[in-house]
């Protein structure tokens, strides 16, 4: 079944950053964004069993793999190993309390990908140095680049559903570490401070002393002629393809949205009275036919919509496999600016509608009955999650073909 996809992208307020947030460095490692000499994997773990001595000993490797995936992907490994250490408690897995964290150490999750809680543990991993390179790609995601084969499915989703497109536009500059406490960690005010707080105390300790296991660094270079501390000014055909994709994504090259093959833009808009201060910017995302754009609203709203040629092979599948006669589905998100989201349930010519709508705390009833009574007629909450991505996972359990 030919399906399409339309979508438009969440405006983002941006706040000002603490003074000690200009030390955090770019994601992206380049000419003046170079890991320092004396970090070093031996130096790493050294630091880590400092501070957690009952460190499970098959996690040894852990800070090789970071540098060689590190220098590999031209990401800043230092910082990426210190926020692994942030999300993992030092390895231990644990609650600041001592209780079990929502990942398990077997899973060789380092970042908490897919980990939102309410027995959802995240992904699995089959080895250590998968899991690392699973970080470095989600960041990579969140620097701004497209992944061409994710290794983890929340990097996948993340990158088909396009929620961080309007994010990078906004930032007009390199995305840094920093930037990670809007978007990576949105319910913890304090996660850029604490990844400070890390790096500071091993530079401050760490990298003053003798490396412990020096031949740990060229085992982590291992099979490639880089010998510096950051990666070589030389392009690497990794590097080359990088800038293929994004040359292609400036000149409005078709690119991938929902599992869609090809994306044209195009505008629609509708208009009525408005019930509270400001209307929800939307994104949609709708299989089958687009037939006379979103549905009729009584809220002023301008909607910027893309459409999709035709959607993956398993939103085809998962339409093809529906009953004779059963509702199609379609997924929305729409918001308000807030981190917590609320799933509405709506019906609307022939479809089911599930919109993910981003409302900010402590206006949660409001901002969801007004969009219900403008954009979602007969329309019912049926969940509230942390945050969109969260969200979005449900939402797509309950219409796979979105």
């Amino acid at each position: 079944m030919k399906c399409q996809a339309a979508a438009s992208f969440l405006v983002l307020t941006l706040t000002a950053l603490p003074a000690w947030a200009q030390s955090l460095p770019a994601i992206k490692s380049s000419p003046t964004n170079q890991v320092a000499a004396c970090v070093t994997p031996g130096r790493l773990m050294a630091f880590v069993k400092e501070r957690n001595p009952s460190v499970d000993p098959r996690f040894d490797s852990v800070a090789t793999e970071y540098m060689r995936y590190g220098e590999e992907l031209g990401v800043r490994w230092d910082y990426a190993f210190f926020q692994m250490l942030l999300e993992t408690g030092y390895l231990s897995f644990s609650r600041g309390n001592g209780q079990p964290g929502i990942v398990r150490p077997s899973q060789n999750n380092f970042a908490g990908l897919g980990a939102t809680g309410r027995g959802q543990h995240g992904e699995h991993f089959p080895d250590i140095a998968t899991g690392v390179k699973a970080h470095m790609q989600h960041l990579l995601l969140y620097a701004g680049d497209r992944i061409v084969d994710p290794v983890a499915d929340r990097t996948r989703k993340v990158q088909e559903w396009g929620i961080l497109n309007d994010w990078h536009k906004t930032l007009k500059r390199p995305v840094t570490f920093t930037d990670l406490s809007r978007k990576w960690a949105p319910n913890d005010r304090r996660y850029a401070s604490k990844l400070q707080g890390i790096a500071e105390a091993f530079f401050e300790t760490a990298c003053n002393r003798p490396d412990p296991r020096p031949e740990l660094v060229a085992e982590a270079r291992r099979g490639r002629s880089t010998v510096a501390s950051a990666p070589s000014s030389k392009v690497s055909g990794t590097e080359l393809a990088r800038r293929a994709l994004e040359e292609g994504r400036a000149q409005d090259a078709p690119r991938s949205s929902l599992g869609a093959s090809s994306i044209v833009s195009q505008a629609a808009t509708v208009t009525g009275a408005s019930s509270v201060g400001k209307s929800p910017s939307r994104k949609t995302a709708i299989s089958d036919a687009w037939q006379g754009g979103p549905p009729v609203a009584d809220q002023s709203a301008k909607v910027q919509t893309v459409s999709a040629g035709s959607a993956a092979a398993a939103a085809a599948a998962a339409a093809a496999a529906k009953p004779a006669g059963e509702q199609k589905c379609r997924v929305w998100t729409a918001s308000y600016g807030g981190q917590k989201a609320i799933i509405i349930k709506a019906e609307d010519d022939g479809f089911i509608n599930y919109t993910v709508l981003d409302v900010n705390e402590g206006s949660e009833k409001r901002e969801t009955e007004a969009f219900i009574a403008a954009y979602a007629k007969g329309g019912e909450p049926i969940g509230e999650f942390p945050n969109q991505l969260s969200a979005l996972d449900r939402a797509f359990e309950l219409c796979p073909e979105g």
